[in-house]
């Protein structure tokens, strides 16, 4: 294992970490590349009930997801996942995939991709956080959403689904 001064030991607690609004969710970043030696993100997501990000693909990184509360459905390259509490999800690299988090209660996932970069994508995308209660989900500017997305390896593929 690579040694560092530069890289320490440390906990975040519940609700502790830079917190950003992106695409409706609210997002709390745990470690960036830089706290891991260039290997992986973790963000924590709290999605709102109903919320579904536009179909994507990434084009670098791996994302998985383990699930600590609430549902989701989980679509990626013609297949369906359900996942609940406990549930982890692996979505490759370069395969379309998007979610839909079920209506009863808010999804609040735990997410690494790898490698990292995911965090500047949502910083760029995102906005800081002034409140961690999670709204009822809006409407996604595509557009901005999209020059992110383009500057960060992944592409934008259609909008989010319906049902």
């Amino acid at each position: 294992m690579i040694q560092s001064e530069s890289v320490r030991p440390y906990v975040l607690r519940d609700g502790e970490g830079e917190a950003l609004w992106f695409s409706g969710s609210l997002m709390t970043v745990k470690a960036t590349g830089a706290e891991t030696h260039g290997a992986l993100t973790v963000v924590e997501f709290v999605n709102p009930p109903g919320f579904a990000p536009p179909l994507h693909r990434h084009l670098k990184e791996d994302e998985l997801f383990y699930v600590v509360s609430g549902t989701a459905e989980f679509r990626c390259d013609g297949e369906a996942f359900s996942a609940g509490p406990g549930d982890f999800v692996l979505l490759p690299a370069l395969l379309p995939h998007t979610f839909i988090v079920g209506a009863g209660e808010p999804l609040r996932v735990l997410q690494i991709t790898t490698p990292p970069g995911f965090e500047q994508f949502a910083a760029e995308a995102g906005e800081p956080a002034k409140t961690r209660q999670i709204p009822e989900p809006g409407p996604i500017d595509p557009i901005a959403l999209g020059h992110a997305a383009a500057r960060h390896a992944i592409e934008l593929l259609g909008p989010p689904p319906t049902h």
